[in-house]
């Protein structure tokens, strides 16, 4: 792709390394994708079951240059011509945040231009400024595997988070019940085929926690389905698979879809964002998109390339700090429990208690 540069408009190239893919991308303006490269690692942790910290960082290290040499060159454009680079500064693993920081603030200061360190679920959130137009006030619902949360946003770039998951991360239940069911790694979308594919639901509880709570809980939901998973190899029974996995995902969606509508309404949300690895299941887009088309809510879910882990969304959210010239230091460092709402572009209201 050439680009037809307008220099009133940065050129951010952004690196992603949080987890297990390595991705560069450019973009222009905030919300042009000009090229968004990304190699996955998922053939590498399958053998494995699962991610592996210290062989995802050395991952990084053998691709990373090769990434950022292919995102500039598909966007047709020079390293000169870049404005910024924005990495991700957390939350992910520290050894895999490591590759991309250093490799960012060495380009940085080898182009003198300006780094932003960017936040990984700010990130996810703005994915949907690349596709969509965001009003405000309007409320995300991140789901991935490391993050499930409630997230207001009641002007751009300022974070509130109003829930959050108080264990496992709905990306995690999935992995755990899909490996307790004996599908490969990644197990999420095995387990949505499967549920797709049943002709009955298991039954399953769910988990509200408290009135009024908007946070979530995944612990016995994923302690119910291995307890079936055992009942019936006792009993000599053959499992349901398909059935198991529907009751699953039911369950998840009924409980992330309920307090989103419900936090939607009560703090006034123009839109819904749906954000994060998981928002690329069919079950919980298609429940989403029934209940907000009930309420008359906009919903916004970015394409499936742009939910999984990538640097242009990376980008998109690094856009938000260049805008208001909040550059990062070249003393960044790797940050895995950075705080979504202390990364807003003002600081923001404290995050609201559970009733």
């Amino acid at each position: 792709m050439n680009a037809q540069l307008n220099r009133e408009e940065e050129l951010i190239l952004a690196i992603e390394t949080s987890c297990d893919e390595t991705s560069a991308a450019v973009i222009r303006g905030g919300r042009e994708i000009l090229s968004n490269i990304v190699s996955s690692q998922i053939e590498t942790h399958r053998q494995f079951g699962g991610v592996v910290p210290e062989v995802a960082s050395r991952k990084h290290v053998e691709v990373i240059t090769l990434i950022i040499e292919q995102a500039i060159s598909e966007a047709g454009i020079e390293a000169k011509d870049l404005s910024a680079i924005a990495v991700t500064q957390g939350p992910g693993l520290v050894g895999a945040l490591l590759v991309g920081i250093v490799s960012g603030m060495s380009l940085a200061m080898a182009l003198d231009v300006p780094l932003i360190g960017t936040h990984h679920i700010a990130g996810h959130i703005y994915a949907n400024a690349l596709v969509h137009e965001i009003q405000y006030p309007c409320l995300a619902l991140v789901v991935s595997g490391g993050h499930t949360e409630l997230v207001m946003l009641e002007e751009e770039g300022v974070f509130r988070i109003v829930g959050r998951t108080r264990d496992d991360a709905v990306g995690e239940a999935y992995d755990k019940v899909a490996r307790a069911l004996k599908f490969p790694y990644p197990g999420g979308p095995h387990i949505d085929r499967q549920a797709a594919a049943a002709e009955h639901a298991a039954e399953l509880p769910r988990s509200w926690l408290e009135p009024g709570s908007y946070d979530f809980s995944f612990s016995g939901l994923k302690s119910a389905v291995l307890a079936a998973i055992n009942q019936s190899r006792m009993k000599g029974l053959e499992l349901d698979v398909p059935a198991l996995a529907r009751g699953f995902q039911e369950s998840v969606i009924e409980v992330l879809t309920v307090k989103a509508i419900r936090a939607a309404k009560q703090f006034g949300a123009r839109q819904l964002l749906l954000c994060g690895g998981v928002a690329a299941n069919r079950g919980l887009r298609s429940r989403l998109e029934e209940l907000c088309a009930a309420e008359r809510l906009p919903l916004l879910i970015p394409p499936q390339s742009l939910c999984t882990d990538n640097a242009a969304m990376i980008g998109a959210a690094a856009h938000l700090k260049w805008t208001r010239s909040q550059f990062t230091g070249f003393d960044l460092k790797a940050d895995p429990g950075l705080s979504l709402e202390e990364w807003s572009v003002r600081e923001a209201r404290p995050a609201i208690p559970a009733e």
